[in-house]
């Protein structure tokens, strides 16, 4: 299920991961003030680039099914997953499970 995307980036999660492309750090606090980059949070939302084939269930050997797709904007924990940057943009590497929350 890998998408153009991660094709053109050589890439393809395994099993129940996926690939996530983080959203920009906010730059402006709600009142307008202007953050230096020492003191932008690290973003915790973003859009799922790539899915892997579903988690290898022991008892009956098949794939579970993703129930995360190409496109979702997801929430995530602000140290889950791994970063990992390719052809100079940065992207995260999650297990399904570290996803909390999909936004409608």
């Amino acid at each position: 299920m890998a998408t153009a995307t991660a094709k053109k980036l050589k890439i393809r999660p395994l099993d129940d991961r996926v690939v996530v492309e983080p959203f920009e750090a906010e730059e402006r606090t709600a009142g307008g003030i202007v953050l230096p980059d020492s003191a932008r949070e690290k973003p915790q939302r973003g859009k799922v680039i790539a899915t892997g084939p579903g988690k290898l269930l022991e008892k009956s050997g098949e794939r579970g099914e993703m129930s995360l797709k190409v496109g979702d904007r997801v929430f995530y924990g602000k140290y889950s997953g791994t970063e990992v940057e390719l052809e100079g943009d940065t992207y995260v590497l999650l297990r399904e499970s570290d996803v909390l929350a999909v936004q409608l």
